[in-house]
């Protein structure tokens, strides 16, 4: 069997179809004895038959040890120049109920971006103090119940806002917690619409100077540092997301460090946090690779602790915002395969070579990363193994689209057929969070497994809540 023209440089063809790259996948996965896909025992068949498809399926002792282990490694890192890390789960990755109850017992703080995502740390009796509001258009409504919440710090994002957290500030009678979300422009290896801290682009207050004009980002540490009902913890910053290398993040401490020491000979103050963001990446495919979160944060402390030293300045208190990163691969998406067929598709040499489409229940409602700015996915036959040869196919959606792509350039068995059961790895971030009812399709269930026992924390929406909302129904 040779590997197919059609086939991306970076897919390789599988020595055995039914193999799991350990890497994509939570802990809890492995095949059974009859060799179909199971989590802690569970087998996907009986996830289906209890819940149906499509299906995210989370392992949730693989969350909370993602979660702890950043906590832990980042702790470790940092104990020693700065007493450890505050670590705040970016929430926008995917939020419920539970999991926010999750991340707060295993000793993380959490990220909010909304005025809802609040909502369901209200709900799950998050402490105030351990949250963070973030967004770059923040309403009067969600900067209020901040304040009257007392949350733990609001991130700042334009000088718009910071006079609008002013006056609400003064308007109830709170002193604001705030942190100066700043461009460093530093430029993050990873796709244009998830790299977000060069300049042109919406998130942040700048740091160059035009003209004779201080920079925005001067401009708001004086207007802070001015006014009473402010209190300016710190600075932020956040290069994007899906980075490998721990290079950008050491530059972005760097610059931030410096811009510090710069207020600090300014204003004769040295501000107590800096935020150094999230973005750090999963293996979503064979083509990554993820670093463990130990060797990003000895990597990061070590430059932090060098750079420091260098301006003068005492260590900051830091904190982190992984997301993705806990999150993203302790879930896939289980789906029922339905139609299938093959076509010819011209080579660059001019010949043509065969590609297989498989359509399965779900699509770009449950997963819109790959339309959006063309993420890559793999996919394997999870209800039995086989001794079919590989052929390269393309894993679809049922919606009326063209672009409905789940899985771009996959390796599946030739004899994947309607009734199959297929499992797309890595879905845990930005996927459910990112779900529609495109084509008037119900949201997914999300299970939940911890101790060989599964349960349901967001149920599957039916067609009667989807009518719920139409005044004319």
């Amino acid at each position: 069997m040779t590997s197919s023209p059609l086939a991306p440089a970076w897919l390789s063809l599988p020595a055995d179809v039914n193999d799991l790259r350990s890497v994509q996948w939570a802990a809890g996965v492995a095949r059974s004895e009859g060799g179909e896909l199971a989590v802690q025992g569970i087998k996907v068949s009986d996830l289906a038959r209890e819940f149906g498809t499509p299906l995210f399926v989370l392992d949730e002792d693989d969350f909370r040890a993602r979660a702890r282990g950043f906590k832990e490694a980042f702790d470790a890192a940092f104990e020693s120049i700065c007493g450890g890390v505050d670590v705040y789960y970016a929430g926008k990755a995917f939020l419920s109920t539970e999991v926010a109850r999750w991340v707060t017992a295993e000793g993380l703080r959490l990220d909010t971006c909304s005025g809802g995502e609040m909502a369901v740390a209200r709900v799950a009796k998050v402490p105030p103090a351990n949250l963070s509001l973030h967004g770059n258009n923040k309403s009067v409504t969600e900067i209020r119940t901040a304040l009257e919440a007392d949350l733990g710090r609001i991130v700042v994002d334009s000088l718009d806002e910071l006079e609008r957290v002013a006056l609400l500030a003064r308007e109830t009678g709170k002193r604001a917690n705030v942190m100066l979300r700043l461009t460093p422009g530093v430029h993050a290896s990873t796709h244009e619409f998830i790299a977000t801290a060069h300049e042109d682009q919406k998130f942040g207050l700048s740091m160059v100077q035009l003209g004779q004009d201080a920079s925005p980002a001067t401009t708001a540490v004086d207007f802070a540092l001015g006014h009473p009902e402010l209190n300016l913890l710190g600075l932020h910053a956040h290069i994007g997301s899906q980075i490998f290398e721990a290079e950008g993040f050491a530059l972005v401490a760097q610059k931030m460090l410096t811009f510090m020491a710069g207020i600090k000979a300014a204003h004769g103050i040295e501000l107590p946090e800096l935020d150094l963001g999230g973005g750090y990446g999963i293996a979503y495919t064979e083509a990554d690779t993820p670093r463990e979160p130990a060797l990003l944060a000895a990597a990061m402390a070590e430059v932090v602790a060098a750079t420091a030293a260098e301006l003068g300045l005492k260590v900051p208190r830091i904190s982190i915002e992984p997301g993705r990163a806990i999150a993203g691969p302790t879930t896939f998406t289980l789906y029922e395969a339905g139609v299938r067929k093959s076509v010819a598709v011209e080579t660059a040499d001019g010949t043509l070579a065969p590609r297989r489409y498989v359509s399965v229940d779900g699509g770009m409602s449950d997963n819109a990363r790959p339309v959006l700015y063309d993420a890559d996915y793999t996919a394997v036959l999870a209800s039995r193994v086989t001794e079919s040869e590989p052929i390269i196919s393309r894993v679809v959606g049922k919606h009326c689209e063209s672009g409905d792509i789940v899985v771009r350039d996959v390796y599946l068995p030739e004899d994947v057929a309607a009734g199959d059961l297929l499992a797309v790895p890595g879905t845990g971030a930005y996927c459910w969070a990112l779900s529609s009812n495109y084509n008037y399709l119900g949201r997914p269930a999300v299970v939940a497994v911890r101790n060989g026992a599964a349960r349901a924390i967001i149920r599957r929406e039916t067609e009667a809540d989807l009518l719920a909302r139409d005044l004319g129904a």
